[in-house]
């Protein structure tokens, strides 16, 4: 039995497996910190509290990764 659960990430199911605080889910997509901004349920995530808030099953996530140049 999974004690995973499901969220919607940038519009997608997402699955949720083992740690559920946000940092946790940054690391497991590779993202690097300095370079995106995270929304879930449509209000901003300042990114002091990352590691301080847990994704819970039904939530919308949204994450914008910027990129440089000209």
């Amino acid at each position: 039995m999974s004690s995973g659960f499901q969220i919607e990430l940038n519009g997608e199911p997402y699955q949720v497996d083992g740690d559920a605080r946000l940092q946790a889910l940054i690391e497991r997509l590779k993202l690097k910190p300095g370079r995106i901004a995270i929304e879930i349920n449509r209000a901003i995530v300042p990114r002091a509290a990352w590691n301080g808030v847990t994704v819970r099953p039904g939530d919308v996530i949204e994450i914008v990764n910027f990129v440089g140049g000209g």
